[in-house]
């Protein structure tokens, strides 16, 4: 007997999305109805092709009902083109290790004793200060932008690995100099063709420019997003708790990110 695939009515279409449905008679092997399904439906459909198709088997009946989808893979739409942009961010945070604290919310000794005041420094022991881990508000986004072949050199992609953890030394998305850090960027071309488009993902995080802090009597300090601020304690002699102990007398801010012109990748600013 031979195989037979007639489309059922009922077509859905959805904006670039479209499914279609068939009855398929004549065989009992799935295989073969897929086969005679893929023959029968038509590549593409008003331009949009076809995405996937699937056979189910019919209850008490020698035949097999299709349904083949139309679409594009990634979730419908058209076909990215160069010039197109996509986004996606999280604000999981980061971490940081501190020594110091905002303020010290209270202090606890035993009625005939004084608790040592250590002007904010944490965990503080007889060899020097141990800091806490915690969490810093960073925000991380991502950028997706589909940019035409040429423009995917060699050069360019060494130049984005030379840019991957750098800081903007310019204004950058809204961002102050120094708060965005580069981290990277993935491709991958859309066909085998050398002409392709490639879609390319950059990677950010951006950290606060701050003013104005203070650590114990050290007070008017600023540092960029990405720029490091550690302390330095001695041993000074608390006279109302009678001992030793460790107090910020120095506070230091490092470059620890070289700063480069984002301009190079092309996405503007």
């Amino acid at each position: 007997m031979a195989i037979t695939v007639e489309e059922q009515f009922g077509r859905r279409l959805s904006g670039d999305r479209g499914e279609f449905t068939y009855l398929i008679k004549g065989t009992d092997d799935a295989a073969a109805a897929r086969g005679a399904l893929l023959s029968e439906a038509p590549e593409t459909y008003g331009g949009i092709p076809l995405l996937d198709a699937e056979v189910n088997e019919i209850a008490g009946a020698e035949g097999f009902s299709g349904r083949v989808n139309y679409g594009y893979s990634g979730g419908g739409g058209s076909p990215p083109e160069p010039g197109d942009s996509s986004f996606t961010f999280d604000t999981g945070g980061g971490t940081q290790h501190i020594t110091h604290s905002l303020s010290t919310i209270g202090s606890y000794a035993p009625p005939d004793q004084t608790a040592p005041d250590f002007q904010g420094a944490i965990g503080v022991t007889e060899n020097g200060v141990e800091g806490v881990d915690i969490t810093i508000p960073v925000y991380r986004w991502s950028e997706k932008h589909t940019k035409a072949a040429a423009d995917v050199t060699q050069a360019y992609k060494l130049a984005l690995a030379a840019l991957t953890g750098q800081v903007n030394a310019a204004g950058f998305r809204g961002f102050a100099a120094g708060e965005v850090v580069f981290l990277g960027a993935s491709g991958s071309r859309q066909g085998d063709d050398e002409d392709d488009p490639w879609d390319i993902v950059f990677n950010f995080a951006r950290n606060p420019n701050k003013t104005g802090l203070t650590i114990g009597p050290i007070t008017g300090i600023a540092k960029k997003g990405w720029e490091y601020l550690w302390v330095l304690y001695r041993e000074e002699e608390d006279t109302d708790a009678k001992r030793i102990v460790q107090r910020p007398i120095a506070a230091y801010v490092e470059q620890t990110y070289l700063s480069g012109s984002f301009d190079g990748m092309g996405i503007g600013s």
